[in-house]
């Protein structure tokens, strides 16, 4: 089972990572979903959870391998089908699967390569025990449990080796895989999953997430760094870290120049993000993260001619001037070649 390093070039996180995440709001329909076929008896035994990164897929996942492996299916006191996949976080069995300590969930993720630092993707290596696992008889008279965390970052072998395990799916197992691009996975194991897709969360939802978890930040600034994270509170929760709207400030102003530029204020802007190191890597992913969500505000403003999103003031006009300066076609290309 693969296990994340001490240091790696993600994000730290100083919020409830999804393992251990007893908030997951907005997705609702997605719970009800995973409940109901519970409840059916007729449980699938591989899910596809898909949607666009840091919306609450690992979050949705972790929650289902809780109820499965700890959660009260009695129903209740008078007994029947259970009303919620919510369990109690803080309880001693919640706690072993949160800590990786529960004998029947196994989690996958890409493992640490011979420098310590993660892998950019999921390899044979980190998969290599899974089918033996699923195929073990529960120890504790349950279900199985095995979440990928993201099957999308699997490449061909690792992905050979899961689809072997759809294919003869052994009885009260769960395979959770989720996929941020699930058009990257084979056909083979798309055809073979239930698949639940999330939804980006409403800017609201955002703004009171980042709120619990961050609560010294201004509303205005909650408000406007969930409008750059587009319904992910994965990627604003990062933003904030990251001091993403100073960053986005001063990524404005240079833009706001065009077709003419500061040399030296680029230069300086180029030099702060090109520096060696985690905290360097993370200012350069977040530079590239804006410039292609600037990039793409202004595509669809070209595309529909209706206004963007306005964040400092100004952002219309600019993209007016630079529509107004090179058509679609040469944005789109300038778009592509970012590659983010």
């Amino acid at each position: 089972m693969a296990k994340r390093p001490e240091k790696a070039t993600e994000f730290a996180t100083p919020w409830p990572t999804p393992r251990c995440n007893g908030d997951l709001l907005g997705h609702e329909s997605a719970e009800r979903t995973l409940l109901d076929a519970f409840n059916s008896g007729k449980l699938p035994h591989a899910w596809l959870i898909a949607g666009p990164r840091g919306i609450g897929k690992a979050t949705l996942a972790h929650r289902f391998a809780r109820f499965l492996l700890v959660g009260d299916h009695g129903g209740g006191l008078f007994g029947g089908a259970p009303g919620s996949i919510a369990t109690d976080i803080a309880s001693p069995g919640a706690h072993r699967v949160t800590v990786g300590g529960h004998a029947d969930l196994q989690v996958v993720e890409r493992g640490v390569n011979d420098r310590g630092r993660l892998r950019t993707e999921i390899v044979i290596d980190d998969v290599r025990e899974l089918g033996q696992f699923m195929r073990l008889t529960p120890a504790e008279g349950g279900w199985r449990v095995a979440i990928v965390d993201a099957a999308d970052e699997m490449n061909r072998n690792a992905a050979n080796a899961v689809l072997k395990v759809l294919e003869e799916p052994p009885p009260r197992a769960a395979l959770l895989l989720i996929a941020h691009a699930p058009g990257r996975l084979l056909p083979t194991i798309r055809s073979r999953c239930r698949v639940l897709t999330l939804r980006p969360l409403p800017d609201d939802t955002v703004v009171g997430l980042l709120g619990r978890n961050m609560p010294t930040i201004p509303e205005t600034e909650q408000r406007a760094l969930a409008g750059l994270a587009e319904g992910s509170i994965g990627r604003a929760l990062e933003l904030a870290r990251a001091g993403g709207l100073k960053v986005y400030r001063e990524l404005f102003a240079i833009l706001d120049q065009l077709p003419t530029l500061d040399v030296g204020a680029m230069h300086g802007f180029a030099e702060k993000v090109g520096r060696r190191g985690d905290e360097a890597e993370n200012d350069y992913r977040t530079v590239v993260f804006l410039l292609d969500w600037w990039l793409k505000s202004l595509m669809r403003q070209g595309a529909t001619g209706e206004p963007g999103p306005v964040l400092l003031g100004g952002e219309n006009a600019l993209r007016q001037r630079l529509l107004a300066g090179a058509d679609l076609d040469r944005w789109m290309q300038t778009w592509e070649k970012i590659g983010y």
